[in-house]
């Protein structure tokens, strides 16, 4: 990746968010502060919680003043101002128009021996179909998604669209640019009418691991990763972020926070909303998600109270 100077892209936004600038504020890509790259990143902080936890990749921070006064300054460049992370998001939209910072352009690639639906779309550049592929009608593949060897994609799915990414502002609400990608690996199974995110840094992809099946009316958001195996069953939530590890069981209709990890093995229950991460062959179910043994007792705990009651 070139290097970005963030006073020469600054420098052209519209200044209507205030600001000021300290330091050298080259970087090569974005990301969110604890994201651990082989890049130079760029990144805001708003929250005094996350000053531990930043990424030793980060060379320049959005931040506030009085935040700034916590950090080392002959560490990091900064831009100094009171909404750190409206202004952020604006400079990541800027950047979506700069060709050091984006993916490069290439024509699609299909293999010959996929069966693509006459009624699907398939953006001309930047996707990859391999071979064996099944591609149903009235999908659509955007630019940046690479689907792997024998997958079926079913009516319907829409697989590398915009995530529900947006920044409320004193003067509106700001759209925020994906400019990731979506990579599916081999032997996948994708049913009807589900959504695949694609993730919001260049640098990113949502990734969907081999033999991961997936049911439908599926949403998968942005920068999600589901490793090998995994099955998500029918009118399921995946917040952005979240990992999924292997041989995971996502039950019907269940809901998972964004930013999240699943260890392997583990299995959600049906309808369960889960708030917190689940460890390795742990079962969960419930509203907010528990352990499963502990569910149950406590769904039998209220239900001897509502007896006595009566």
């Amino acid at each position: 990746m070139r290097k970005v100077d963030a006073s020469l892209i600054l420098s052209k936004m519209d200044r209507d968010t205030a600001y000021q600038m300290q330091g050298n504020l080259c970087f090569e890509t974005l990301a969110l502060c604890n994201m651990k790259l082989d890049f130079e990143t760029c990144t805001f902080l708003d929250d005094i919680r996350y000053i531990d936890l930043i990424a030793e990749n980060v060379k320049v921070i959005f931040t506030t003043p009085i935040l700034a006064e916590e950090l080392p300054e002959n560490k990091y460049g900064f831009i100094l101002t009171e909404q750190p992370r409206v202004l952020f998001f604006k400079f990541h939209n800027m950047l979506a128009g700069n060709s050091c910072y984006i993916r490069s352009k290439y024509e699609t690639k299909i293999s010959s021996n996929a069966r693509i639906s006459n009624l699907a779309y398939i953006s001309e550049n930047n996707a990859v179909v391999e071979d064996g592929v099944v591609i149903e009608p009235f999908v659509t593949i955007y630019p940046n998604v690479h689907i792997g060897k024998n997958t079926v994609v079913r009516s319907g799915c829409r697989i590398g669209g915009e995530g529900f990414e947006f920044k409320k502002e004193e003067n509106g609400i700001i759209p925020v640019k994906h400019l990731g990608g979506v990579e599916i690996g081999d032997n996948v199974e994708i049913q009807n009418n589900t959504c695949i995110d694609k993730a919001v840094y260049p640098w990113d992809n949502t990734v969907i691991g081999d033999n991961v099946k997936i049911d439908n009316l599926v949403h998968i958001g942005h920068g999600v990763k589901v490793a090998n195996n995994t099955m998500i069953v029918a009118n399921s939530g995946i917040g952005g972020r979240t990992e999924i590890g292997e041989n995971v069981w996502v039950g019907f209709a269940s809901t998972i926070r964004n930013g999240l990890k699943i260890e392997n093995d583990s299995r959600i229950n049906m309808g369960a909303v889960v708030t917190k991460g689940v460890k390795e062959k742990q079962a969960v179910s419930g509203n907010f998600a528990m352990e499963h043994e502990q569910f149950i007792h406590h769904m039998k705990v209220i239900s001897v109270k509502g007896k006595e009651e009566l």
